[in-house]
């Protein structure tokens, strides 16, 4: 009688881990969908969720103020849509892509130079910026005498420092290819654009590549630093959204244009960039 109930009990046990498995197997065959969130569910909870970076261009605190380029572009459109803006910060343009994806974030307010690549996946606003990427480096008086570089064939063999996940890799591949030669690219895991620009003042780093737009705001407070010579053309910098946002994309146009044509976005960008 007992090894009749233990054959029950054992044949029980084997068919839940049976069922287990398969519903195991099923779930690793149809992975859970990421709900979708356009402007339609983005009104409804009545919250914009953006991602930016913590420097003068994105967010910043200043005394008491809050400060920042797309931070105030960020609250224009708040007051134009009705929505509340949250901000998050990371500093890592590939985590802020992954945040994205995954739903925390709507929109990564941050200036995203437009490729082809970048195009496959994700939608971009109307441009928000012209920049390009420059060579932060000292100038003559702060160098010993040593003049700055303005001849692109001459960084071969020089050893230029950039934020990890920099859009400026892909930049600096090509121009060591252009040039036929070697040029060495440190992505700084630790530190951003600004502090790389302050490590260049310094001394402890000779090279540095960022955005002209931060290297200008940056350089107001180091007068040894000399960022004059381009390395890259003029590009077209945007904000992201995800592939499935593309009503929340025409808003963000809609509001952008509207915040163009009122003159409030002539003068946010004096306000940083001039």
């Amino acid at each position: 009688m007992r090894s009749k109930k233990l054959l029950i009990l054992y044949t029980c046990l084997l068919i839940v881990a049976v069922v287990t498995m398969v519903q195991l197997w099923r779930f690793s065959q149809h992975p859970r969908e990421i709900r979708l969130r356009d402007y339609p569910e983005i009104k409804e909870e009545g919250i914009l969720r953006m991602i930016t970076e913590y420097n003068q261009s994105g967010y910043f605190v200043s005394g008491d103020t809050v400060q920042g380029f797309q931070y105030e572009l960020s609250q224009a459109i708040a007051t134009l849509s009705g929505l509340e803006v949250r901000t998050h910060l990371e500093m890592s343009l590939a985590k802020s892509l992954e945040e994205l994806s995954d739903n925390k974030g709507d929109v990564i307010a941050r200036n995203i130079p437009i490729t082809s690549e970048m195009r496959e996946n994700y939608l971009f606003t109307e441009p928000i910026v012209l920049n390009k990427q420059v060579l932060v480096q000292r100038t003559a008086e702060a160098n010993n005498g040593r003049p700055p570089i303005r001849n692109q064939l001459d960084l071969a063999q020089k050893t230029l420092y950039i934020p990890k996940d920099s859009p400026a890799l892909l930049r600096l591949q090509n121009l060591g290819h252009e040039i036929g030669d070697t040029i060495y690219v440190v992505e700084d895991e630790l530190y951003s654009a600004e502090q790389l620009m302050i490590m260049v003042a310094k001394g402890d780093i000779d090279y540095a590549v960022c955005d002209q737009q931060i290297a200008r705001m940056t350089r107001k407070n180091l007068p040894g630093v000399d960022i004059l010579t381009d390395i890259s053309f003029t590009q077209l910098q945007s904000w992201a959204v995800r592939k499935d946002s593309p009503i929340l994309l025409d808003s963000l146009n809609s509001w952008l244009r509207q915040i163009k044509d009122s003159g409030l976005y002539d003068r946010i960008y004096k306000r940083y960039y001039k």
